[in-house]
């Protein structure tokens, strides 16, 4: 709203109910009011936005605010969407950020931002992408949230402004939409503005965020006849009479940015503000926007007009240079122009442009010829890259040119799309291939697109991903690593949508047609990983055996052979082998390293060779590959599904060892991130199962319960394998809540489903511990020898902890002294293992059933260590009700 014209003016006029929360935000802030008195008790943050339609005054009035920030002694960061930078991803993240960090050395910069800088440098522009996998989108946001929560308190008290947030490009939209509600806790004033009928799918968040003290946006109004009047006379001098002011406001509907410019065009005419000049305003306000701008821009020759539409495909922060080669102008001829425009109130500026309202932007691209438009973006595209400013400045220029089939086109998107996918933006990315594929690439490179195409969008649209694949395959391959690497891609995603059959069959055909015996030994590895996680499996059995023979001859030469014995590692566990055996495998895989975050491969197999020393009762290893692993991941930026398998799986160990408060954080750490991810993932299903079993051992089924209702645990189960057995957890939590023949179907059920396959290790599954207690009642022999059934394979497996399991679960289902002998066998077990809670269960039923007060207090001290508060509850009424008969 004019402020370019009329510099010197402070007056916004009917806007003070929007200033005064200003001010109040402002004094929450710092702890000083306006004047610089008032301390308030501590500084707070706080969101205010503000939404109208364009002109109605938003820019002057965050232009207001900035200034009344600095006078505060605030830091002030600042941002501007704009139409032409949408598919620039990070452009407004950049614009906030990138100053306050991109003047300090390297060296500087990655002391200061430590771990963070290869993960949020390429999105702000700071350092180029490394090599290999890239961010998450969630680690990338949470490395632009730990930055910005950085600045805000080492700079405070800091006001960020964000002007036409509509036009935001949607990757830092999402992060500032996301980060927002946390300003109220910072020392942060987050101020945004926006065109709320503009809004973009991708914008629709700003709707929902909670404004000041949980407000709504500021919803600017137009100028009442009233405020026209004080602007027109505060432009034009106290001489404008009221006819004049008011039909002012009449023919512009109480438009701030109208009546700026018509003010200016009145001055420029030299126009008497008197009730004779009155009329003449219609035909000066229709100049000011649309056609009539348009007519006033062609008055100024064929050479502004060319210069202003090369401005206008631009966007913002013009450098005149660079628009006089777009627009095919010498030196000279382009300095008139820009001349020519300054005078008319078209463009602003002198070393870079812009142009004076985003209005006369978008109306000046607007009447650009459709043909022309595309041919300017074509010249832009090749400036830019003439300029130094790389494939990725370029690439949105050329979203907007028609497909001819120029290699040149193909190529530069292609750079495009691998920078933006490395620095964080997979959407952006996958826009530039999608573009790139209809340019078409030469046939050569097709499969090749294709098959970048589907990487960019693995996992967020996998159906997507699995065409552009398929069809990759298809095409002409004349290397072959392509195609393994097609291969491998297209498997990773059918086994992450939950289709893990057609992952291995997948793999199958391409092993009989695949020449290299190193490749197909890698596919195989693959295979043999994808069949291992399927509940569908037909022919369990022969795969073990196949595995083991291949494992046992390969020495562990290469990454390919470590995932190989590292299956066979996980084979052994789930099939009860015994666990020195599965323990030796173990170390094999291991021994030439096995990192949580190698390129092109999953992360499934380092994850299962670590918890096979859980299984074994070597706990303390685990965790410590957990903790390299976790440190893998953060390193890479990934921290949505990959990190909250980590904390969901470190917070099984700590479940198995007993420590259940620990394990209950870790878990609902692991459930938030799961959620950011996506319902009905494995990670959820990971995540509430060990949820749910924890929150039964602490004694809380009714929490349990309502957590699995929520979540819909239950029934269809998935189809692919999750630890802890999912229907095995449901039938526990049946069982807890003493449903013992529903318990008893799900058990059941469980069991026919895992016997076949050859999973019969209660350690990974205890479904025959459950499925004894559940028909003790009505079966008790069948629940006898169910449990010694269970109680043999914990022994043929050897850890301490899983016998001592079984053998309390005989003992539930046994009487007289076969019950004690069953639970001081079971306590001897326990005793050397590290399952604290499994040991304080036996304790407390042993000196139950023997009225031993000794053994009933340790039970109670180990549980309450355990911070199992159930038990503890059942072992200290199980003590007062003995000190009671002894007296």
């Amino acid at each position: 709203m004019g402020q370019r014209v009329l510099r010197n003016r402070r007056t916004l006029y009917e806007r003070e109910s929007e200033l005064t929360a200003v001010d109040e935000a402002l004094e929450e802030l710092t702890g000083l009011s306006a004047d610089g008195t008032a301390p308030a008790d501590r500084p707070l943050g706080a969101l205010l936005a503000f939404a109208g339609r364009a002109g109605i005054g938003k820019t002057t009035l965050l232009a207001e605010v900035r200034r009344r920030a600095a006078a505060l002694g605030c830091t002030v960061l600042s941002a501007r969407g704009g139409d032409q930078e949408q598919r620039v991803a990070f452009h407004v993240a950049r614009q906030l950020l990138q100053p306050r960090l991109a003047g300090a050395p390297e060296a500087e910069l990655r002391a200061s931002l430590g771990s963070w800088y290869d993960i949020v440098g390429p999105a702000l522009g700071l350092c180029a992408p490394t090599e290999g996998a890239p961010p998450d989108q969630q680690g990338l946001r949470d490395g632009l949230d730990w930055v910005l929560t950085h600045l805000a308190v080492r700079r405070a008290p800091m006001v960020l402004a964000l002007d036409d947030a509509h036009w935001a490009d949607p990757e830092s939209l999402g992060w500032l939409a996301a980060f927002a509600p946390r300003a109220e806790q910072l020392p942060l004033l987050i101020v945004v503005a926006y065109r709320p009928d503009e809004l973009p799918d991708h914008a629709e968040s700003l709707r929902g965020l909670p404004g000041r003290a949980g407000g709504r946006p500021h919803d600017l109004e137009p100028l009442s006849a009233d405020a026209v009047a004080g602007l027109v006379r505060e432009s034009l001098g106290e001489h404008a009479d009221d006819a004049f002011c008011h039909e002012s406001w009449a023919v512009t509907s109480g438009n701030p940015f109208e009546i700026v410019e018509l003010t200016a065009k009145v001055h420029d005419r030299g126009l008497d503000p008197t009730e004779a000049g009155a009329p003449l305003l219609r035909d000066l306000a229709a100049a000011v926007k649309g056609s009539g701008l348009i007519a006033r821009l062609e008055r100024l020759g064929p050479s502004a007009v060319r210069f202003a539409w090369a401005c206008a495909v631009l966007g913002t922060e013009i450098h005149p240079a660079l628009a006089a080669a777009v627009a095919g102008l010498g030196h000279e001829e382009a300095a008139d122009a820009a001349d020519a425009l300054r005078g008319a109130r078209i463009l602003t500026g002198a070393e870079t442009l812009e142009f004076v309202h985003p209005l006369i932007a978008t109306a000046v691209y607007r009447a650009i010829p459709p043909a022309t438009r595309v041919a300017l973006h074509g010249q832009a595209a090749w400036c830019v890259i003439d300029d130094g400013q790389g494939a990725t400045a370029a690439a949105r220029h050329l979203l907007e040119t028609h497909p001819e089939g120029d290699a040149w086109v193909v190529q530069q998107l292609r750079a495009a799309a691998g920078e933006t996918l490395r620095a964080g933006a997979p959407d952006t990315a996958r826009s530039y291939l999608a573009r790139a594929l209809r340019e078409p690439p030469p046939a050569r490179e097709r499969a090749a697109v294709l098959h970048e195409l589907g990487s960019a969008s693995l996992l967020t649209e996998p159906a997507t991903t699995v065409n552009h694949l398929r069809a990759a395959l298809q095409e002409p391959i004349a290397e072959p690593a392509l195609r393994h690497h097609i291969v491998y891609r297209l498997s990773q995603v059918l086994a992450h949508s939950d289709r893990l059959a057609e992952a291995s069959e997948t793999l199958a055909h391409e092993i009989r047609v695949t020449g290299d015996a190193r490749v197909r030994l890698r596919m195989l590895s693959e295979q043999f990983m994808w069949d291992a996680f399927r509940a569908d499996e037909p022919d369990h059995p022969s795969r073990s055996r196949r595995l083991a023979r291949l494992a046992d001859r390969l020495h562990g030469r290469d990454l390919t052979e470590r995932y190989i014995i590292g299956l066979r590692t996980w084979d052994a566990i789930q099939r009860g082998e015994p666990a020195d055996v599965a323990l030796h495998h173990a170390e094999r895989a291991l021994a030439g390293g096995l990192g949580w975050a190698e390129a092109d491969r999953g992360f499934e197999v380092p994850v299962l060779v670590s918890l096979a020393f859980m299984y074994a009762d070597r706990p303390d290893r685990t965790e410590e590959l957990f903790a390299a692993g976790i440190a893998d991941y953060e390193r890479q930026g990934w921290r949505g599904g990959h990190l909250s398998f980590a904390y969901t799986l470190l917070g099984y160990v700590r479940y198995r060892r007993g420590r259940l408060a620990e394990a209950e954080d870790l878990v609902r750490s692991g459930l938030r991130l799961a959620e950011r991810v996506g319902p009905g993932t494995p990670a959820h299903w990971y995540a509430l199962g060990t949820l749910i079993q924890t929150l039964i051992a602490r004694g809380r089924t009714e929490e349990a319960t309502r957590l699995a209702e929520d979540h819909s645990f239950r029934e269809p189960f998935p189809a692919a394998v999750v630890f802890p057995d999912a229907q095995t957890v449901y039938g526990e939590l049946l069982l807890s809540r003493g449903l013992t023949k529903a318990a008893a179907a799900e058990l059941s059920a469980a069991g026919r489903r895992l016997e076949p396959r050859g999973i019969r290790n209660p350690a990974w599954c205890p479904w025959q511990l459950h499925l004894a207690r559940a028909e003790a009642h009505d079966a008790p022999e069948r629940a006898l020898t169910t449990a010694l059934e269970a109680v043999t394979r914990a022994r043929q497996f050897g850890a301490p902890s899983t016998i001592g399991q079984a053998l309390r679960a005989a003992a539930e289902v046994s009487t007289g002294s076969a019950r004690v002998s069953y639970l001081e066998e079971a306590v001897a077990h326990l005793d050397r293992s590290p399952a604290a809670y499994e040991l304080a269960c036996a304790l407390v039923a042993l000196g139950t059933e023997l009225h031993d007060t000794a053994h009933l207090r340790r039970g109670l001290e180990t549980a309450e260590k355990c911070a199992a508060d159930g038990l503890a509850a059942q072992a200290r009424a199980e003590l007062a009700e003995m000190e009671r008969a002894s007296l």
